[in-house]
Protein backbone atom coordinates (compact mmCIF):
# COMPACT_ATOMS: atom_id res chain seq x y z
CA UNK A 1 0.00 0.00 0.00
CA UNK A 2 2.86 2.10 0.71
CA UNK A 3 4.48 1.34 -2.34
CA UNK A 4 1.02 2.40 -4.27
CA UNK A 5 0.94 5.39 -2.70
CA UNK A 6 4.53 6.50 -3.71
CA UNK A 7 4.14 6.02 -7.07
CA UNK A 8 0.79 7.87 -7.31
CA UNK A 9 2.40 10.53 -4.95
CA UNK A 10 5.49 10.73 -8.04
CA UNK A 11 2.53 10.87 -10.56
CA UNK A 12 0.37 13.94 -9.30
CA UNK A 13 3.66 15.48 -9.01
CA UNK A 14 4.66 14.74 -12.55
CA UNK A 15 0.99 15.90 -13.49
CA UNK A 16 1.58 19.21 -11.66
CA UNK A 17 4.77 19.88 -12.83
CA UNK A 18 2.88 19.36 -16.89
CA UNK A 19 0.01 21.90 -15.46
CA UNK A 20 2.88 24.40 -14.13
CA UNK A 21 4.80 23.83 -17.44
CA UNK A 22 1.81 24.78 -19.55
CA UNK A 23 0.75 27.70 -17.22
CA UNK A 24 3.78 28.96 -18.41
CA UNK A 25 3.19 28.02 -22.05
CA UNK A 26 -0.16 29.76 -21.76
CA UNK A 27 1.45 33.21 -20.06
CA UNK A 28 2.96 33.42 -23.40
CA UNK A 29 0.22 34.38 -25.76
CA UNK A 30 -1.95 36.01 -22.73
CA UNK A 31 1.07 38.08 -21.75
CA UNK A 32 1.91 39.22 -24.94
CA UNK A 33 -1.73 40.42 -25.74
CA UNK A 34 -1.76 41.78 -21.99
CA UNK A 35 1.11 44.06 -23.06
CA UNK A 36 0.18 44.77 -26.56
CA UNK A 37 -2.97 46.00 -25.21
CA UNK A 38 -1.30 48.01 -22.57
CA UNK A 39 1.35 49.55 -25.27
CA UNK A 40 -1.48 50.16 -27.51
CA UNK A 41 -3.28 52.04 -24.44
CA UNK A 42 0.02 54.09 -23.60
CA UNK A 43 0.32 55.26 -27.41
CA UNK A 44 -3.01 57.05 -27.87
CA UNK A 45 -3.15 60.60 -27.82
CA UNK A 46 -5.07 61.49 -25.16
CA UNK A 47 -4.79 63.10 -21.45
CA UNK A 48 -3.16 61.05 -19.37
CA UNK A 49 -1.36 58.26 -21.91
CA UNK A 50 2.50 58.38 -21.62
CA UNK A 51 2.13 59.47 -25.76
CA UNK A 52 -0.06 62.53 -24.73
CA UNK A 53 2.86 63.75 -22.36
CA UNK A 54 5.59 63.26 -25.11
CA UNK A 55 3.53 64.52 -27.74
CA UNK A 56 2.56 67.76 -26.29
CA UNK A 57 6.54 68.65 -25.16
CA UNK A 58 9.30 66.31 -26.38
CA UNK A 59 11.56 65.45 -23.09
CA UNK A 60 14.98 66.31 -25.78
CA UNK A 61 15.93 69.34 -27.32
CA UNK A 62 16.51 69.19 -30.61
CA UNK A 63 19.39 70.72 -31.76
CA UNK A 64 20.52 72.39 -35.16
CA UNK A 65 23.85 72.35 -36.64
CA UNK A 66 24.58 74.88 -39.59
CA UNK A 67 27.68 74.71 -41.87
CA UNK A 68 27.42 77.42 -44.61
CA UNK A 69 29.61 77.22 -47.74
CA UNK A 70 31.97 80.29 -48.09
CA UNK A 71 33.17 81.35 -51.87
CA UNK A 72 36.39 81.59 -51.77
CA UNK A 73 36.78 83.49 -56.00
CA UNK A 74 34.02 85.51 -56.06
CA UNK A 75 35.51 88.02 -58.33
CA UNK A 76 36.59 85.29 -60.68
CA UNK A 77 33.40 83.62 -61.17
CA UNK A 78 31.72 87.16 -62.11
CA UNK A 79 34.07 88.68 -64.27
CA UNK A 80 35.61 85.18 -65.92
CA UNK A 81 32.93 82.99 -65.53
CA UNK A 82 35.04 80.45 -63.16
CA UNK A 83 33.46 77.97 -61.23
CA UNK A 84 32.74 78.91 -57.87
CA UNK A 85 34.76 77.48 -54.94
CA UNK A 86 33.79 76.95 -51.50
CA UNK A 87 35.01 76.00 -48.02
CA UNK A 88 32.54 74.36 -45.49
CA UNK A 89 32.07 76.93 -42.20
CA UNK A 90 30.61 75.55 -39.20
CA UNK A 91 29.12 73.92 -37.07
CA UNK A 92 26.48 76.83 -35.77
CA UNK A 93 24.39 75.32 -33.48
CA UNK A 94 20.73 76.23 -32.40
CA UNK A 95 19.06 74.90 -30.09
CA UNK A 96 15.20 74.34 -31.75
CA UNK A 97 11.93 72.30 -30.97
CA UNK A 98 12.19 73.37 -27.31
CA UNK A 99 8.40 74.59 -27.11
CA UNK A 100 5.58 72.87 -26.46
CA UNK A 101 2.52 72.54 -29.10
CA UNK A 102 0.20 75.04 -28.95
CA UNK A 103 -3.43 75.72 -29.80
CA UNK A 104 -4.61 72.04 -28.75
CA UNK A 105 -7.66 71.42 -29.78
CA UNK A 106 -9.52 68.42 -29.67
CA UNK A 107 -12.54 66.72 -32.52
CA UNK A 108 -14.08 63.87 -30.88
CA UNK A 109 -11.89 61.01 -29.78
CA UNK A 110 -10.54 60.68 -33.46
CA UNK A 111 -8.19 63.82 -34.23
CA UNK A 112 -6.88 66.47 -32.65
CA UNK A 113 -5.12 69.51 -33.98
CA UNK A 114 -2.05 71.64 -32.64
CA UNK A 115 0.05 74.97 -33.78
CA UNK A 116 3.95 73.60 -33.69
CA UNK A 117 5.97 77.34 -32.87
CA UNK A 118 8.90 77.54 -34.26
CA UNK A 119 12.40 78.75 -32.22
CA UNK A 120 16.07 78.93 -32.14
CA UNK A 121 18.77 79.89 -29.63
CA UNK A 122 21.93 80.21 -30.68
CA UNK A 123 24.20 78.04 -28.36
CA UNK A 124 27.91 79.48 -28.26
CA UNK A 125 29.23 76.43 -26.60
CA UNK A 126 28.35 73.93 -29.37
CA UNK A 127 29.41 76.04 -32.02
CA UNK A 128 32.56 77.26 -33.76
CA UNK A 129 32.34 80.38 -33.69
CA UNK A 130 29.94 82.89 -33.27
CA UNK A 131 27.19 84.75 -35.20
CA UNK A 132 29.20 87.84 -36.29
CA UNK A 133 31.50 85.30 -38.25
CA UNK A 134 31.79 87.00 -41.58
CA UNK A 135 30.81 84.38 -44.62
CA UNK A 136 31.17 85.30 -48.73
CA UNK A 137 27.28 83.56 -49.86
CA UNK A 138 25.42 83.81 -52.56
CA UNK A 139 23.57 87.38 -52.47
CA UNK A 140 19.86 85.93 -51.58
CA UNK A 141 17.95 89.13 -53.58
CA UNK A 142 20.08 88.63 -56.89
CA UNK A 143 19.54 85.52 -57.14
CA UNK A 144 15.97 85.31 -56.29
CA UNK A 145 14.91 88.57 -58.12
CA UNK A 146 16.48 86.47 -61.05
CA UNK A 147 14.07 83.75 -61.39
CA UNK A 148 11.09 86.04 -59.80
CA UNK A 149 11.45 88.76 -62.46
CA UNK A 150 9.85 88.17 -65.74
CA UNK A 151 13.38 88.67 -68.32
CA UNK A 152 11.67 91.93 -69.97
CA UNK A 153 12.06 93.66 -66.45
CA UNK A 154 15.71 92.36 -66.29
CA UNK A 155 16.60 95.69 -67.35
CA UNK A 156 15.06 97.96 -63.78
CA UNK A 157 16.43 94.75 -62.04
CA UNK A 158 20.13 95.51 -63.17
CA UNK A 159 19.07 99.22 -62.40
CA UNK A 160 18.34 98.50 -58.87
CA UNK A 161 21.19 96.14 -58.47
CA UNK A 162 24.05 99.09 -59.99
CA UNK A 163 22.33 101.95 -57.85
CA UNK A 164 22.51 99.54 -54.39
CA UNK A 165 26.25 98.30 -55.27
CA UNK A 166 24.80 94.84 -55.44
CA UNK A 167 26.79 91.64 -56.83
CA UNK A 168 26.45 88.18 -57.47
CA UNK A 169 27.90 87.34 -53.91
CA UNK A 170 28.16 89.28 -50.59
CA UNK A 171 30.01 89.14 -47.32
CA UNK A 172 27.87 88.86 -44.81
CA UNK A 173 27.04 87.56 -40.91
CA UNK A 174 25.97 84.28 -40.14
CA UNK A 175 23.38 85.64 -38.37
CA UNK A 176 22.60 88.01 -41.28
CA UNK A 177 22.49 85.20 -43.99
CA UNK A 178 20.07 82.49 -42.09
CA UNK A 179 17.92 84.81 -39.77
CA UNK A 180 17.82 88.04 -42.05
CA UNK A 181 19.02 91.57 -42.74
CA UNK A 182 17.47 94.75 -44.81
CA UNK A 183 18.12 94.10 -48.61
CA UNK A 184 19.00 96.90 -50.70
CA UNK A 185 17.63 95.56 -53.32
CA UNK A 186 14.08 94.41 -52.52
CA UNK A 187 13.97 97.42 -49.75
CA UNK A 188 12.64 94.14 -47.30
CA UNK A 189 13.94 91.53 -44.66
CA UNK A 190 15.82 88.77 -46.71
CA UNK A 191 17.17 85.30 -44.87
CA UNK A 192 17.12 81.83 -45.63
CA UNK A 193 15.62 81.19 -42.89
CA UNK A 194 13.43 84.38 -42.47
CA UNK A 195 11.43 84.44 -41.08
CA UNK A 196 11.24 81.75 -38.15
CA UNK A 197 11.75 83.14 -34.46
CA UNK A 198 7.76 83.52 -33.67
CA UNK A 199 6.48 81.39 -36.49
CA UNK A 200 4.70 78.47 -36.95
CA UNK A 201 5.29 75.18 -39.00
CA UNK A 202 2.09 74.50 -39.88
CA UNK A 203 -1.44 73.82 -38.52
CA UNK A 204 -1.69 70.35 -37.94
CA UNK A 205 -4.64 67.93 -37.48
CA UNK A 206 -3.22 64.54 -36.54
CA UNK A 207 -5.00 60.92 -35.88
CA UNK A 208 -5.85 59.90 -31.79
CA UNK A 209 -5.34 56.08 -32.47
CA UNK A 210 -8.24 56.05 -30.00
CA UNK A 211 -10.62 54.43 -32.77
CA UNK A 212 -7.61 52.70 -34.50
CA UNK A 213 -4.64 52.16 -33.21
CA UNK A 214 -2.66 51.72 -36.36
CA UNK A 215 -3.57 55.65 -37.55
CA UNK A 216 -1.81 56.84 -34.48
CA UNK A 217 -0.31 60.32 -35.20
CA UNK A 218 -0.95 59.83 -38.91
CA UNK A 219 -1.31 63.53 -40.19
CA UNK A 220 -5.41 64.24 -41.40
CA UNK A 221 -4.96 67.59 -42.20
CA UNK A 222 -2.11 70.16 -42.95
CA UNK A 223 -3.33 74.04 -42.91
CA UNK A 224 -6.38 73.06 -42.75
CA UNK A 225 -6.13 70.56 -46.01
CA UNK A 226 -6.21 67.04 -46.35
CA UNK A 227 -4.02 67.43 -49.96
CA UNK A 228 -1.35 69.77 -50.92
CA UNK A 229 -1.67 71.88 -53.65
CA UNK A 230 2.13 72.41 -54.88
CA UNK A 231 2.30 69.91 -57.43
CA UNK A 232 -0.57 69.94 -58.95
CA UNK A 233 -0.58 65.67 -58.92
CA UNK A 234 -2.61 63.60 -56.61
CA UNK A 235 0.64 61.41 -56.07
CA UNK A 236 2.86 64.50 -54.94
CA UNK A 237 0.18 66.49 -53.48
CA UNK A 238 -0.82 63.01 -50.89
CA UNK A 239 -0.30 64.12 -47.03
CA UNK A 240 1.17 60.71 -46.23
CA UNK A 241 2.38 59.23 -42.77
CA UNK A 242 3.20 61.33 -39.13
CA UNK A 243 5.40 63.74 -38.63
CA UNK A 244 8.44 61.50 -37.60
CA UNK A 245 8.06 61.87 -34.08
CA UNK A 246 6.18 58.93 -33.82
CA UNK A 247 4.98 55.79 -35.68
CA UNK A 248 2.10 53.55 -34.78
CA UNK A 249 3.49 50.65 -32.21
CA UNK A 250 4.91 47.27 -33.30
CA UNK A 251 6.67 47.86 -36.52
CA UNK A 252 7.02 45.60 -39.11
CA UNK A 253 11.22 45.86 -40.33
CA UNK A 254 9.84 44.41 -43.64
CA UNK A 255 7.89 47.44 -43.91
CA UNK A 256 8.45 51.35 -44.75
CA UNK A 257 7.44 54.26 -42.43
CA UNK A 258 5.93 57.17 -44.23
CA UNK A 259 6.64 60.97 -42.86
CA UNK A 260 5.86 64.35 -43.76
CA UNK A 261 8.19 66.99 -44.16
CA UNK A 262 6.99 70.62 -44.49
CA UNK A 263 10.70 71.24 -44.88
CA UNK A 264 10.97 69.87 -48.21
CA UNK A 265 6.79 70.15 -48.69
CA UNK A 266 5.97 66.63 -49.14
CA UNK A 267 5.78 62.70 -47.79
CA UNK A 268 8.71 60.44 -48.09
CA UNK A 269 9.36 57.17 -46.63
CA UNK A 270 12.73 55.56 -44.72
CA UNK A 271 13.22 51.85 -45.01
CA UNK A 272 14.45 49.43 -42.03
CA UNK A 273 18.45 49.76 -41.78
CA UNK A 274 19.69 47.90 -38.49
CA UNK A 275 18.81 46.98 -35.50
CA UNK A 276 20.99 49.97 -32.76
CA UNK A 277 21.17 49.86 -28.95
CA UNK A 278 20.23 53.23 -27.83
CA UNK A 279 21.31 53.60 -24.09
CA UNK A 280 20.23 49.61 -23.72
CA UNK A 281 16.77 49.83 -25.73
CA UNK A 282 17.07 48.35 -29.16
CA UNK A 283 15.72 50.82 -31.71
CA UNK A 284 15.45 49.85 -35.43
CA UNK A 285 17.31 52.86 -37.45
CA UNK A 286 15.25 53.91 -40.54
CA UNK A 287 16.88 55.79 -43.19
CA UNK A 288 16.22 57.56 -46.86
CA UNK A 289 16.50 55.81 -49.34
CA UNK A 290 18.70 57.14 -52.75
CA UNK A 291 15.75 57.06 -54.72
CA UNK A 292 14.24 59.63 -52.73
CA UNK A 293 15.58 62.96 -54.80
CA UNK A 294 15.99 61.09 -57.37
CA UNK A 295 15.66 62.14 -61.36
CA UNK A 296 12.13 60.66 -62.81
CA UNK A 297 14.06 58.73 -65.08
CA UNK A 298 15.45 56.74 -62.00
CA UNK A 299 12.00 56.72 -59.89
CA UNK A 300 9.54 57.26 -62.25
CA UNK A 301 7.01 58.38 -59.24
CA UNK A 302 9.20 61.91 -58.90
CA UNK A 303 7.88 62.88 -62.39
CA UNK A 304 5.55 65.04 -60.36
CA UNK A 305 8.00 66.21 -58.17
CA UNK A 306 10.09 68.20 -61.41
CA UNK A 307 8.61 71.06 -61.53
CA UNK A 308 11.62 73.35 -63.80
CA UNK A 309 12.65 71.20 -67.22
CA UNK A 310 15.12 74.04 -68.02
CA UNK A 311 17.45 74.15 -64.66
CA UNK A 312 16.87 69.85 -64.43
CA UNK A 313 18.13 69.46 -67.67
CA UNK A 314 14.42 67.72 -68.70
CA UNK A 315 14.07 66.68 -65.41
CA UNK A 316 16.65 64.45 -65.79
CA UNK A 317 18.99 65.79 -62.64
CA UNK A 318 19.17 64.06 -59.28
CA UNK A 319 20.08 64.81 -55.88
CA UNK A 320 18.12 67.84 -55.43
CA UNK A 321 14.17 68.89 -55.36
CA UNK A 322 12.67 72.05 -56.33
CA UNK A 323 10.64 73.57 -53.81
CA UNK A 324 9.92 76.76 -55.34
CA UNK A 325 6.26 76.18 -56.13
CA UNK A 326 5.99 75.56 -52.09
CA UNK A 327 7.85 79.15 -51.65
CA UNK A 328 5.93 81.66 -54.11
CA UNK A 329 8.29 80.39 -56.94
CA UNK A 330 11.72 81.73 -55.26
CA UNK A 331 14.60 79.40 -56.64
CA UNK A 332 14.83 76.98 -54.05
CA UNK A 333 16.20 73.84 -53.86
CA UNK A 334 16.70 71.38 -51.19
CA UNK A 335 19.00 68.67 -51.32
CA UNK A 336 20.61 66.48 -49.37
CA UNK A 337 24.06 67.62 -47.68
CA UNK A 338 27.12 68.27 -49.99
CA UNK A 339 24.43 66.84 -53.00
CA UNK A 340 24.29 63.19 -51.68
CA UNK A 341 23.11 61.00 -54.20
CA UNK A 342 22.94 64.00 -56.55
CA UNK A 343 23.95 63.78 -60.32
CA UNK A 344 27.46 64.08 -60.66
CA UNK A 345 27.39 67.66 -62.59
CA UNK A 346 26.10 69.39 -59.56
CA UNK A 347 29.37 68.88 -57.83
CA UNK A 348 31.69 69.58 -61.12
CA UNK A 349 29.78 73.05 -60.94
CA UNK A 350 30.51 74.03 -57.73
CA UNK A 351 33.89 73.13 -56.51
CA UNK A 352 35.10 72.17 -52.71
CA UNK A 353 32.37 69.35 -51.98
CA UNK A 354 32.73 66.29 -50.74
CA UNK A 355 29.38 64.11 -49.85
CA UNK A 356 29.79 61.53 -47.01
CA UNK A 357 27.11 58.30 -46.59
CA UNK A 358 28.45 58.28 -43.23
CA UNK A 359 27.80 62.22 -42.26
CA UNK A 360 25.48 63.19 -44.84
CA UNK A 361 22.54 61.10 -44.63
CA UNK A 362 19.46 61.27 -43.00
CA UNK A 363 18.32 58.53 -40.03
CA UNK A 364 15.73 57.84 -37.78
CA UNK A 365 15.78 55.34 -34.76
CA UNK A 366 13.02 54.10 -33.63
CA UNK A 367 11.50 52.13 -30.83
CA UNK A 368 9.92 48.85 -32.64
CA UNK A 369 7.00 48.20 -29.35
CA UNK A 370 5.90 51.69 -28.61
CA UNK A 371 6.81 53.39 -31.87
CA UNK A 372 8.01 56.52 -30.47
CA UNK A 373 11.43 58.07 -32.07
CA UNK A 374 13.79 58.04 -29.73
CA UNK A 375 16.65 59.81 -31.93
CA UNK A 376 16.53 61.38 -35.21
CA UNK A 377 19.12 63.25 -37.79
CA UNK A 378 17.31 65.17 -40.33
CA UNK A 379 20.32 66.69 -42.66
CA UNK A 380 19.31 68.79 -45.83
CA UNK A 381 20.52 71.18 -47.92
CA UNK A 382 19.60 74.87 -48.77
CA UNK A 383 20.49 75.71 -52.31
CA UNK A 384 19.47 78.81 -54.22
CA UNK A 385 19.97 78.84 -58.56
CA UNK A 386 21.27 81.36 -60.69
CA UNK A 387 21.88 81.46 -64.40
CA UNK A 388 23.10 83.47 -67.36
CA UNK A 389 21.84 86.56 -67.98
CA UNK A 390 22.44 89.58 -71.57
CA UNK A 391 21.00 92.53 -69.34
CA UNK A 392 22.71 92.00 -65.83
CA UNK A 393 26.18 92.66 -65.80
CA UNK A 394 26.82 90.21 -62.64
CA UNK A 395 25.19 87.50 -64.45
CA UNK A 396 27.16 87.73 -68.17
CA UNK A 397 29.45 85.51 -68.36
CA UNK A 398 27.57 83.10 -66.03
CA UNK A 399 27.75 80.24 -68.52
CA UNK A 400 25.02 77.94 -67.32
CA UNK A 401 22.58 77.33 -64.71
CA UNK A 402 24.15 76.51 -61.32
CA UNK A 403 22.63 74.73 -58.39
CA UNK A 404 24.31 77.00 -55.26
CA UNK A 405 24.85 75.38 -51.82
CA UNK A 406 23.80 77.98 -49.32
CA UNK A 407 23.58 76.02 -45.74
CA UNK A 408 23.78 72.71 -44.75
CA UNK A 409 21.82 71.14 -41.70
CA UNK A 410 22.03 68.52 -38.78
CA UNK A 411 18.91 68.46 -36.93
CA UNK A 412 19.49 66.13 -34.56
CA UNK A 413 17.78 65.24 -30.96
CA UNK A 414 18.48 61.91 -28.69
CA UNK A 415 16.82 60.79 -25.52
CA UNK A 416 19.11 61.40 -22.17
CA UNK A 417 19.82 58.81 -19.74
CA UNK A 418 16.93 59.57 -17.30
CA UNK A 419 14.23 58.98 -19.73
CA UNK A 420 15.96 56.11 -21.29
CA UNK A 421 15.79 54.79 -17.73
CA UNK A 422 12.11 56.05 -17.28
CA UNK A 423 11.13 54.26 -20.41
CA UNK A 424 13.52 50.65 -19.67
CA UNK A 425 11.31 51.07 -15.97
CA UNK A 426 8.03 51.76 -17.41
CA UNK A 427 7.75 49.22 -20.35
CA UNK A 428 10.60 47.01 -20.55
CA UNK A 429 10.83 45.82 -16.94
CA UNK A 430 7.14 44.53 -17.26
CA UNK A 431 7.86 42.51 -20.14
CA UNK A 432 11.12 41.24 -18.46
CA UNK A 433 9.37 40.43 -15.52
CA UNK A 434 6.42 39.09 -17.47
CA UNK A 435 9.12 36.96 -19.30
CA UNK A 436 10.68 35.59 -16.40
CA UNK A 437 7.89 34.43 -14.91
CA UNK A 438 6.39 32.83 -17.93
CA UNK A 439 10.45 31.04 -18.65
CA UNK A 440 10.78 29.91 -14.83
CA UNK A 441 7.42 28.36 -14.93
CA UNK A 442 8.03 26.31 -18.15
CA UNK A 443 11.77 25.77 -16.37
CA UNK A 444 10.05 24.47 -13.30
CA UNK A 445 6.77 22.52 -14.07
CA UNK A 446 9.24 20.69 -16.83
CA UNK A 447 12.00 19.90 -14.10
CA UNK A 448 9.25 18.91 -11.81
CA UNK A 449 7.77 16.61 -14.72
CA UNK A 450 10.88 14.78 -15.59
CA UNK A 451 12.01 14.19 -11.79
CA UNK A 452 8.78 12.50 -10.93
CA UNK A 453 8.72 10.53 -14.13
CA UNK A 454 12.33 9.36 -13.64
CA UNK A 455 11.55 8.74 -9.77
CA UNK A 456 8.29 6.82 -10.66
CA UNK A 457 9.65 4.71 -13.22
CA UNK A 458 12.78 4.39 -11.02
CA UNK A 459 10.35 3.10 -7.70
CA UNK A 460 8.25 0.63 -10.02
CA UNK A 461 11.44 -1.07 -11.39
CA UNK A 462 12.63 -1.23 -7.56
CA UNK A 463 9.13 -2.15 -6.48
CA UNK A 464 9.28 -5.30 -9.24
CA UNK A 465 12.69 -6.28 -8.23
CA UNK A 466 11.60 -6.57 -4.58
CA UNK A 467 8.31 -8.01 -5.38
CA UNK A 468 10.25 -10.92 -7.57
CA UNK A 469 12.53 -11.96 -3.88
CA UNK A 470 9.85 -11.97 -1.62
Amino acid sequence: MGCCNRRCGLLVGAVLGAAVAILGGILIPVGDQVIRGTVETEAVIEPGTTAYDNWISSAAFAYRQMWLFDVQNPLEVVQYGAKPVVLEKGPYTYKVRYLAKENITAHGNSTVSFLLPNGAIFEPSMSTGSEDDMVTSLNLAVAGAYSLVPKPLHVILEGLIKSSNSSLFQRRTVREILWGYPDPILKSIVGVFFPYNGSYDGFYTVNTGKDDISKVSAIEKWQGERQLSFWKNKYCDTINGTDASSFPPYLDKKKPIYFFSSDICRSVSSNFKDVRDLRGIEVYRYVLPPSTFASPTDNPENQCFCSERVVSRNCTMAGVLDVGPCRDGAPVYISLPHFLHGSEYLRQDVLGLNPSEEHHFTYLDVEPITGFTLSFAKRLQVNMMYGPSKVITVLKNVKDYTIFPIVWLNETATLDEVTAASIKAELFSRIDLLETVQLALICSGAAIFLLCLLAYCYVRRADRISNKFV
